[in-house]
């Protein structure tokens, strides 16, 4: 059962192609790991993948895997019907993380980013098992320009997400098709496609991250007065001119 192809699915699909084009992120042979949460950004992520592979010349395939971090209420169950429905390739992953990081955290430490990274570690071992080379995340565009503001104005840094990035472990490559694409944009094709979108269920599900939040207000703030913002923002992170920075590991000559 497909996903109807409408103007704003065709939409999506151009940038995404487009992503996939600029920065390499699928080849010949690919095995595809795609992280499947149960939200907008993945399900997109999902079905516009599948629908460039039914069109690609370059030969490929998609394995949907979802984590369960054994949060009670985490209703796995909607998201395995949804891909079964669509006949995706899956694995439901079972996992005790939820005990992990209520015994291991650090007292103060973020709940999110202990949790991502240990989610991020089971995909990794994940695709190891599945023969996947590439895990494909659901960061968008927003993702990207807000972690750039973010790294800046509280690290210190010139840094934001990669397209695509190599893992440490020398294995796999991390890919995100979805970075020209706004996170409004999926949150229509969301509604649009009615995906059955469920909640993580983890204990901290809903409470705000008032750091990003503070992003989001403040480009649309700014959309006001320059309606290109994230375009610029977003070409910012492409057209790096080193000589024009403090870093002394650049020559200034």
């Amino acid at each position: 059962m497909a996903l109807e192809e409408d103007n704003l699915f065709r939409k999506i699909r151009r940038r995404v192609g487009r992503a996939v084009g600029d920065f390499g992120l699928i080849e010949e042979g690919d095995r595809i790991l795609v992280g499947v949460s149960g939200g907008k950004d993945s399900y997109t992520l999902l079905h516009i993948l599948d629908s460039l592979r039914r069109r690609s010349p370059v030969r490929y395939e998609l394995v949907a895997g979802t984590v369960d971090s054994g949060f009670p209420g985490f209703r796995k169950e909607v998201i395995e019907r949804h891909l079964v429905e669509h006949g995706f390739e899956y694995r439901m992953e079972s996992t005790n993380a939820y005990e992990i990081i209520e015994s291991r955290r650090r007292p103060g430490s973020s709940y999110c980013s202990f949790c991502a990274r240990l989610r991020r570690g089971i995909l990794y071992s994940l695709a190891d098992e599945l023969g996947c080379n590439k895990i494909a995340l659901g960061h968008h565009l927003d993702d990207f320009i807000e972690t750039l503001l973010l790294n800046q104005f509280y690290v210190g840094s010139l840094k934001a997400m990669s397209p695509r990035l190599r893992a440490d472990n020398g294995r796999h490559t991390v890919i995100r098709p979805l970075v020209y694409v706004e996170e409004g944009e999926i949150i229509r094709f969301m509604r649009q496609q009615k995906l059955p979108v469920i909640c993580c269920a983890c204990p901290v599900c809903g409470e705000v991250d008032q750091k990003r939040q503070r992003m989001k207000g403040l480009i649309r703030e700014l959309k006001g007065e320059i309606p290109q913002i994230k375009k610029s923002l977003i070409g910012a992170l492409g057209n790096l001119q080193p000589r024009h920075l403090l870093d002394r590991r650049f020559p200034q000559d």
